[in-house]
């Protein structure tokens, strides 16, 4: 009978001695480090006011910043729809990047094509790439329709999609009638929330056929929103209604699908029929506001149907969504609705009392953070920094305004394009209790030493939250229960050895 192996992980395995003797012999024959004394005062440095004040003259030159590039964001888009192949005109390993992204956020496969552009299509244009790339996809996956956005190496040499798609067609590298829609994504402005829009308005303005026949029925357009719950959430709540509606691009099939032994590449999403009928329904209702600049126009101008914008996360943010659906529907607000709302501001009261007071700073996308900070502020909270990197003036003068409308925000501080390292200065020299943040900010929790809340994208350390709605009274009882139960986790870590170490809180 053979021995039991034990197997372990990297978290005790590194830390065996032999792992320890050898990381340290590395590091003093071969990587010319200065020593841990050395490496230890200058870490302290970075924490002080000297520090920041150098941290943010900086000009050219970002670290860590709080996005992703535009081909994240489209791809999202794409992913959206049913039967539909996600497509980056560039790199092979761009698309690469996009894809493990997700997967480590979603825990799910991430099916995207890529035509692998090299040093001749960066010479000479990717035009041959993108016609071998097509032909390969109908061939190999079949799908209904294609969704194409650019890497960084397509726009430098400044690729015309338009003329390639039509050239495919005219040559017949793809299928008679097949349906391509495109969107520039140049990664090098913008960020990831900018490609989602411009390729979500690119697919409507292709896509969309006007009939002059309004129906009775809205579309709802919940932006880059990576929390699959809030999918299933707002078809729950207009069910709820009585609503007939149209989600335009629904992730929630494709990156929360069952284990049932059979893989499907195109698993599922808004119909391709409804992407073509939606410029029909009378209204739009949108959930982000900065994510959809682009989309908010093109329908506001070209479709012409009433369309209305709300930001749906705590008790002012759920009541404006709700009270949208009711204008845009002429239905009344449900009984069940009610009760939710209800049951919310009563957990709102059981913990206000540890919430109040407490300070917090946060960084997110910026329909997030202007959510978050209204909440955080409705559960007593009190703002000390906003920070992102893919802020714009509407948002920052939003979100202004926001604060200076309550005392809980009155001394915060707004940044709209700044990066993490400058959101490590702030905390370390003007600390605040808490922070919420994405899976990245626990490095700010280590640095500082505040804990982390996790609210954001993307989610990699953390299982499953993704799946949990954060939109609407439903959503709003989740982040309070995240809120909350961190605090009382760290006030439980904090007193364990005082008489305060308490079994009720």
């Amino acid at each position: 009978m053979s021995k039991d192996i034990k197997v372990k992980d990297h978290i005790t395995l590194f830390n065996d001695e032999r792992f320890s003797e050898m990381f340290e012999r590395k590091r003093e024959l071969y990587e010319n480090a200065a020593t841990k004394e050395e490496v230890a005062k200058t870490l302290e440095w970075t924490l002080g006011e000297e520090y920041k004040e150098l941290n943010f003259k900086r000009e050219h030159l970002v670290v860590n910043p709080l996005k992703s590039c535009q081909p994240l964001g489209a791809l999202y888009a794409a992913i959206g729809f049913d039967d539909t192949m996600p497509y980056v005109h560039g790199s092979q390993g761009c698309a690469a990047y996009f894809r493990s992204h997700f997967c480590r956020h979603f825990k799910e496969p991430f099916p995207a094509v890529s035509d692998s552009m090299t040093e001749d299509a960066a010479v000479f244009g990717g035009h041959n790439n993108m016609y071998v790339g097509l032909d390969n996809v109908y061939k190999l996956y079949k799908p209904s329709m294609v969704a194409i956005c650019t890497s960084c190496m397509a726009e430098v040499i400044g690729d015309d999609l338009n003329n390639f798609v039509k050239n495919a067609k005219e040559q017949g590298n793809v299928p008679e009638g097949s349906l391509i829609t495109h969107a520039h994504t140049p990664s090098f402005v913008g960020s990831h929330i900018t490609g989602y829009d411009n390729m979500l308005s690119s697919m409507l303005a292709q896509v969309g056929e006007k009939t002059g026949e309004v129906k009775d029925r809205i579309n709802v357009i919940l932006g880059f929103d990576t929390y699959i719950g809030n999918f299933r959430e707002i078809k729950r709540i207009l069910g709820l209604f009585g609503v007939d509606f149209i989600i335009l691009s629904d992730p929630s099939y494709n990156l929360d699908s069952p284990t049932d032994g059979h893989y499907k590449m195109f698993n599922g999403g808004t119909k391709i029929a409804d992407l073509k009928d939606a410029p029909n329904s009378k209204a739009t209702l949108l959930l982000q506001k900065y994510s959809t600049v682009k989309t908010i126009e093109f329908i506001e101008k070209e479709w012409g149907h009433p369309v209305k914008v709300v930001n749906p996360f705590g008790i002012k943010g759920s009541d404006d969504l709700m009270m949208a659906i009711a204008e845009l529907t002429g239905k009344e607000i449900p009984a069940e609705i009610e009760n939710e709302r209800g049951r919310f501001v009563d957990a709102i009261g059981d913990s206000y009392y540890w919430v109040h007071g407490k300070t917090f700073s946060l960084n997110a996308d910026p329909d997030y953070a202007f959510g978050l900070t209204r909440m955080v502020m409705e559960l007593g909270g009190e703002i000390k920094h906003v920070l992102l990197t893919n802020g714009t003036k509407d948002w920052e003068a939003d979100t202004k305004a926001l604060l200076a409308s309550c005392p809980q925000g009155s001394e915060a501080e707004v940044y709209a394009h700044k990066d993490m390292w400058h959101f490590r200065s702030l905390l370390a020299t003007d600390p605040c209790d808490f922070i919420i943040g994405n899976s990245f900010a626990k490095y700010l929790m280590r640095d500082t030493g505040i804990p982390l809340i996790r609210i954001g994208f993307p989610m990699f350390d953390r299982q499953f939250l993704h799946r949990y709605p954060t939109i609407g009274y439903m959503g709003g009882l989740n982040l309070l229960n995240w809120i909350v139960n961190t605090i009382l986790d760290e006030t439980d870590r904090k007193t364990m050895y005082t008489t305060s170490y308490d079994v009720i809180r």
